[in-house]
């Protein structure tokens, strides 16, 4: 299961160097945020179906062991854990026709860019950033190595991962700026990297999926490049969210909402930064005008109804939306097609969506 890395603390941390377009990023640019949140879907209230038995067996193994959470170990145990529970559950990996590493220039420094291809370089492709997930704080390319290749074979495109910076020793805006950087340079070098620039998805998990909206808002403001589609799986979208799933979401074993706000209180160096929409898409002032979306959502997921809350404010703008909630799943369960049906059902449902979006 994707737990915390650390405690809980709060503590302000002295804040970092920043990058170049941080004072906009706080103010929210030419956003501003929303006093209230839309409310959440009327589905949410449906009866709740028990933890589906492949989660309840992943759950009852990870009590059974004994294994702390991550947020009881250090930064450098919580990251290696996370990483080794993420491919044990993950699975063999897919062969894809080729991966490739490049490095690119971002805001702080040289960024690793890994390139996966369904089909022997010849032919300009479509092209999707996948940004992994881990609360800003835990992950690399290779925490998304498994989705990554799935969703390269099962929507026939060129899929990028970018190894954006981490909270805390890099927060908030940093890893947002990163994540522009990368899309950028698949933009400058699309023939180099046999991508068709006029075909672009972004999407993520998590942390990745709340870079994911983020990012999109910050396109919209910048003028594009423009985006064809976004992924969104269970993605964090308000930082001040005090949702029922939020507050009911409380098990040690799984991710839950101490979980969430040690992420949060990692990624932010002051808290009034999670008013910037950039941080808290779903604050931003309108989401009209951003790329169709697809959201994903887990129903034991203390994220769950900021997901769909965010789905909804989507869709109250025109963009088109496809809201799908997976039952009796908790948070993370999209890495887990090596443990649960429903993760490969829904990697295939994701994968569905882009091909129809990039082909």
């Amino acid at each position: 299961m994707r737990l915390p890395a650390g405690h809980p603390s709060g503590r302000r941390r002295p804040r970092h160097g920043l990058p170049h377009r941080r004072d906009r990023l706080r103010r929210g640019g030419p956003l501003s945020p929303s006093p209230d949140p839309p409310p959440s879907p009327a589905h949410r209230t449906d009866p709740p179906m028990p933890l589906h038995p492949q989660a309840e067996a992943l759950r009852a193994r990870r009590a059974s062991s004994g294994a702390p959470p991550l947020y009881t170990l250090t930064l450098a145990e919580a990251r290696a854990a996370d990483l080794a529970d993420i491919r044990a559950a993950a699975g063999a990996p897919e062969p894809v026709a080729a991966v490739e590493e490049h490095r690119i220039p971002g805001p702080g420094g040289e960024l690793a860019l890994r390139l996966y291809r369904p089909e022997p370089p010849g032919r300009r492709l479509p092209a999707l950033l996948y940004l992994f997930g881990g609360g800003w704080t835990l992950g690399s390319p290779d925490t998304s190595d498994a989705i990554c290749r799935r969703l390269t074979n099962a929507a026939g495109c060129v899929t990028a991962s970018v190894g954006y910076r981490l909270a805390p020793e890099h927060p908030f805006p940093a890893a947002l700026h990163d994540c522009r950087a990368a899309l950028l340079q698949l933009v400058e070098r699309a023939a180099e990297f046999g991508i068709d620039p006029g075909r672009l998805a972004v999407g993520g998990d998590s942390a990745g999926g709340n870079l994911t909206a983020a990012l999109t808002l910050l396109l919209r403001a910048d003028g594009g490049p423009a985006l064809r589609h976004q992924l969104l799986v269970y993605p964090n979208t308000d930082h001040g969210a005090d949702t029922p799933s939020l507050r009911e979401n409380d098990d040690p074993a799984l991710f839950n909402r101490r979980s969430v706000a040690w992420y949060w209180g990692h990624y932010l160096a002051d808290e009034g930064e999670g008013a910037s929409p950039y941080a808290s898409p779903l604050r931003a002032a309108t989401l009209a005008g951003l790329p169709p979306a697809t959201v994903l959502t887990a129903e034991y997921d203390p994220l769950r109804d900021e997901g769909e809350q965010y789905a909804e404010a989507l869709r109250a703008a025109g963009v088109p939306v496809e809201l799908r909630r997976y039952r009796g799943m908790p948070h993370g369960f999209f890495a887990m097609t090596g443990t649960l049906d429903a993760a490969a059902e829904a990697q295939d449902f994701a994968a569905d969506r882009l091909r129809a979006a990039l082909w």
